[in-house]
């Protein structure tokens, strides 16, 4: 599993020009899946995100986690992440899981947060038309890889 995690003032997603999920102060994830991820890489990633100290304390020094912060969580599938660009100018996304796993796997992930948050998660729609629109604060992006625990 990857994801990339924006530290955001404000963040939405909209599909066929309604707003289907919005946050505030929190983090916008743009979830992608692979056909190996288990349950094991998506708690491990959920468990990472509540607790990933970037938000800024009194002192202006990235100290305090989403939870710290009373922040909101936006999930967006993306199977973009898995892209592949080695050959040729037209990415291949033979590594994304097809919907029938990455699915199942979205949706887990999406409690797991919930869980780890002790609140709701706001979400787009696996596999829709999605237009994000986010104010990344800082900015803050960083990039998480469940096969790649830097």
């Amino acid at each position: 599993m990857r994801i990339v995690v924006q530290r955001v003032t404000q963040a939405s997603v909209t599909i066929n020009n309604q707003v289907k999920g919005e946050i505030g102060l929190g983090l916008l994830l743009l979830a992608g899946f692979t056909n190996d991820d288990t349950e094991e890489d998506l708690r491990w990633i959920a468990n990472k995100v509540v607790q990933l100290r970037i938000f800024s304390d009194v002192e202006d020094k990235m100290n305090l986690s989403v939870q710290d912060v009373q922040g909101d969580v936006l999930v967006i599938s993306q199977f973009t992440l898995y892209a592949l660009t080695k050959k040729g100018n037209r990415p291949s996304y033979i590594q994304a899981a097809a919907p029938a796993i990455a699915i199942p796997l979205y949706e887990r992930f999406v409690v797991l947060l919930e869980e780890a948050l002790g609140k709701k998660v706001q979400t787009g729609e696996f596999g829709a038309d999605m237009k994000v629109a986010l104010l990344n604060d800082g900015p803050v992006t960083i990039t998480i890889d469940s096969k790649n625990r830097e």
